[in-house]
């Protein structure tokens, strides 16, 4: 069986990290990434994937990375449910990802502070 999936999109926001009760860190980030063709309206339309990034990796791209930061991911989709407070369940589909590239050059205030 093959799950590997590569995307390059720009992130819609700035990555959000947070660290496990193990202390292993892990971010959170939605990249958005246009379709290869227009819909009938003449429009292209984006999708927004959400993304699980872990480890150094994770602390690597919360570091560098911003809104609008173009990056490329490759990783596996991964699909989980939980029940929320009105015990309906929920399904997940999220890409887990395994490298982050960093495709944009670093933000202007990481820049500026290395000045």
């Amino acid at each position: 069986m093959i799950n590997q999936i590569i995307l390059v999109g720009r992130l819609t926001k700035d990555p959000e990290i947070r660290y496990t009760a193990e202390g292993a860190p892990v971010a959170n980030i939605t990249l958005a990434v246009s379709r290869n063709f227009k819909n009938a309206a003449g429009e292209i339309e984006t999708d927004f994937v959400n993304c699980t990034v872990w480890r150094r990796t994770a602390e690597n791209t919360a570091n560098y990375c911003r809104k609008g930061s173009v990056v490329g991911v490759t990783g596996r989709i991964q699909t989980r449910s939980y029940e929320n407070a009105e015990r309906n369940r929920v399904y997940v589909t999220e890409v887990v990802a395994d490298s982050v590239r960093f495709m944009s050059g670093k933000p202007r205030e990481l820049v500026e502070q290395e000045s």
